[in-house]
């Protein structure tokens, strides 16, 4: 097996052309013996210009593998707001590109659709929607049994946890929605989902902008609850250690937290947040790594 590089949480990634990876915001799929991510390309601050796609064998040392969806016309052009983009294969082997659309005042709050015959694409975007007449800003994905999943934050309801359509490319029902306990009118952002052991984790960040803060988890025996209350993912104060999260991976035997450490300034130079996450007993415990390889996690 060939030597794993290390990962060292808070510090840029620098892909094989030497360049910053735009690795933010990211969606992230096993493909083969290879790791695909889809990233937010910030080269021009918080306005579209790409979803890059980047391939690596150890979430270390990353590979650009060519913008998998362009800025054109319309809901994604150089003028809007692309975030989140997160990936799905569809039991039929076509690839479903899931990604968050808005305007720059963020009202525009859709879910929006691309596909492609490959990971890496190109990616034909097909068209946005709000999911069922909701809200839809920060998102996740999950899939399971060939059944995929969006999870959506509401500014209104809550954070919708919905089955997709067969062929992923809509909303079909609502599967449940979760909130807040010490703001009950209002859900987490920036959700992600795994399943464990039995039960399902779910992860999400509070609503605070580009500033960081305490994230949270919930775990519940079914998709459809009940949800358990929520609890801290790192340290109390450490604002999940100056991080936002994006995914939870599975990796090896364990778990990774992929984190966004924003610079509103300098987006396109956010550093990532990489760490082993545990999930034990029923329990999500993150701690402070100076560097790691996914060998430690049987990877």
């Amino acid at each position: 097996m060939a030597e794993r590089g290390a990962i060292a949480p808070g510090r840029l990634f620098v892909d094989d052309r030497g360049r910053t990876a735009q690795l933010h915001g990211i969606g992230l799929q096993r493909v083969g013996d290879r790791w695909f991510a889809w990233g937010e390309d910030k080269t021009a601050g918080d306005r579209f210009t790409a979803v890059a796609c980047y391939s690596s064998a150890d979430l270390a040392r990353w590979r650009y593998e060519g913008d998998a969806l362009t800025s054109g016309d319309g809901e994604i052009g150089a003028d809007r707001v692309i975030e989140r983009p997160k990936v799905l294969q569809r039991p039929d082997g076509r690839w479903v590109m899931l990604l968050h659309v808005d305007t720059g005042d963020y009202s525009l709050a859709r879910v929006g659709y691309a596909i492609a015959d490959r990971p890496e694409g190109p990616y034909e975007y097909v068209g946005s929607e709000r999911p069922l007449g909701n809200l839809s800003r920060d998102i996740g994905v999950f899939q399971e049994a060939g059944v995929g999943y969006l999870l959506s934050e509401d500014r209104d309801e809550g954070l919708h946890l919905y089955r997709l359509r067969d062929d992923y490319l809509g909303v079909a029902s609502v599967v449940a929605t979760l909130r807040q306990q010490a703001r009950p009118d209002i859900g987490y952002e920036s959700p992600t989902l795994v399943a464990h052991d039995g039960r399902y984790y779910l992860f999400g960040s509070d609503l605070t902008g580009w500033s960081m803060n305490d994230n949270m988890w919930t775990s519940a025996p079914a998709l459809e609850g009940p949800w358990g209350d929520w609890q801290l993912i790192a340290p109390p104060g450490t604002n999940t250690f100056e991080s936002q999260v994006s995914v939870v991976a599975p990796v090896g035997d364990g778990f990774v937290y992929i984190g966004d450490r924003w610079t509103p300034e300098h987006l396109a130079e956010s550093a990532p947040v990489w760490l082993p996450l545990q999930i034990e007993d029923g329990r999500v415990r993150l701690e402070w790594r100076e560097t790691w390889t996914i060998e430690e996690l049987g990877a």
